[in-house]
């Protein structure tokens, strides 16, 4: 079996489309103090000002405040 293996920046040239993420909404809360997750890919951890995010499933993870700033709008 082939095992493909990718580096971080390096592009490889396969045929990507584009996509949109569904607008589902999501609980999230910013943290003040940094934070520790257990997740199924292992404990992660967010720095004070990130997002304690609560996915579809229930299940929780951090998400970086520049990323959450770039890819998330509020719902009123």
């Amino acid at each position: 079996m082939i095992m493909l293996k990718f580096k971080v920046h390096d592009t490889p040239e396969l045929p990507f489309r584009k996509a949109v993420k569904k607008p589902i909404p999501i609980n999230c809360v910013q943290m003040e103090v940094e934070f520790e997750v257990e997740t199924l890919e292992g404990t992660l951890r967010g720095r004070a000002g990130d997002y304690l995010m609560m996915g579809v499933n229930g299940e929780l993870y951090p998400c970086a405040r520049e990323i959450f700033e770039k890819t998330y709008d509020w719902v009123e």
